[in-house]
């Protein structure tokens, strides 16, 4: 395991890879906070591929990201993830669109549960899913990132206040 921490537009980002793909995507104030113990060694030069994605995505060029992943997570969580990556750019879904999409439409909590344990934030979209209302709901980076992230990508964002922007 390797890890680099890059800047971005609402803090610094810690990313971690495996030998196989991206592991984490973490924010400052993640929650649940991830074991930093786990992040290996810092070795800024092999994350190369990763931080051109996330600077073309920062800058509205990038709409998809083509990384390598090797999330963790039992195999309900990884249907789950893996459903997040259909989430359009710009689009949002609900917690229950996931769970029809895995093929357990009555497991909205489970799918609410394991959205909030996905460790590779913003390249797996979970700020894209949203209460049955539309309304906003909990996100590991806080509201306020998932705000902006969605903004970001409705091309109206504007930095909050206190996210340590770099712009």
């Amino acid at each position: 395991m390797t890890h680099t921490i890059i800047e971005s537009p609402i803090g610094p980002l810690t990313l971690v890879r495996s030998e196989r793909g991206i592991t984490g995507l973490y924010m400052r104030e993640h929650r649940p906070a991830p074991d930093e113990a786990a992040f290996g060694e810092r070795d800024d030069a092999s994350f190369a591929d990763a931080v051109q994605q996330l600077d073309e995505y920062w800058a509205g060029e990038r709409r998809a990201f083509d990384l390598d992943l090797d999330p963790v997570g039992s195999p309900f969580q990884l249907r789950v993830w893996e459903a997040l990556r259909s989430i359009p750019y710009g689009a949002t879904r609900t917690y229950g669109w996931i769970a029809a999409a895995v093929g357990q439409p009555t497991a909205v909590r489970a799918v609410g549960l394991a959205n909030s344990r996905n460790p590779i934030s913003i390249v797996v979209p979970c700020h894209r899913v949203v209460g049955s209302t539309g309304s906003l709901t909990g996100y590991a980076g806080g509201v306020e990132r998932k705000r902006f992230l969605l903004d970001h990508e409705a091309g109206t964002a504007l930095v909050p206040a206190g996210l340590d922007s770099v712009a």
